[in-house]
């Protein structure tokens, strides 16, 4: 974006889109705000006016993250395994967001706006765990269970280590697996 082509109502929305752009590139860690500020075409001194610190722009990411996250599954919940492939599917098609969103080391998590948008997500995850739950008590273990299942399946995916990921369909390959693990029939 050039100096020219800036405008100060997007300056938000400019600085977050580098620092996706960022993230993707080097992670969450291998940037400045004044990288950002370049990338953005905006002063250097913007981001930081703006959001602070590098914290700051990592709590607003992933405050988005997480509210693009429930929706994603909310438009999955009527399906446990449906949530647990929008789950992976959301972690391939949004890896900066999801690269930020489960480290809470790198933002605010008592940021407001995180905060709820985490707290919705979650409350889909255990509402569509609750429902694989053989029942007796086990809600929590079962929320527990499918949810590393679907982090530690994106997180392979995304990472290359399943031969899979070269060729095979993320949502297919997921909800084979989820199946397998939470079946009923066994």
């Amino acid at each position: 974006m050039s100096q020219s082509s800036y405008h100060h109502g997007n300056l938000r929305r400019a600085v977050l889109d580098a620092a996706l752009e960022a993230i993707g590139e080097s992670g969450p860690s291998g940037w400045s705000l004044r990288e950002l500020a370049r990338r953005a075409g905006v002063s250097h001194a913007a981001p930081a006016h703006h959001f602070g610190d590098k914290t700051g722009v990592l709590t607003a990411v992933a405050a988005e993250g997480f509210a693009l996250f429930a929706d994603s599954l909310e438009r999955a919940a009527d399906d446990p395994y449906g949530a647990g492939v929008a789950y992976v599917r959301f972690a391939v098609d949004h890896r900066a967001y999801f690269e930020v969103m489960f480290r809470p080391e790198l933002y605010r998590t008592d940021d407001p706006e995180a905060a709820v948008a985490r707290d919705r997500a979650g409350a889909v995850l255990a509402e569509s765990a609750r429902k694989l739950a053989p029942g007796g008590g086990s809600e929590r273990a079962t929320t527990l269970a499918a949810w590393s299942v679907a982090h530690g399946f994106a997180g392979l995916w995304l990472n290359g280590a399943l031969p899979e990921s070269a060729e095979g369909n993320v949502e297919e390959v997921a909800r084979s697996v989820l199946e397998l693990v939470f079946r009923r029939d066994r």
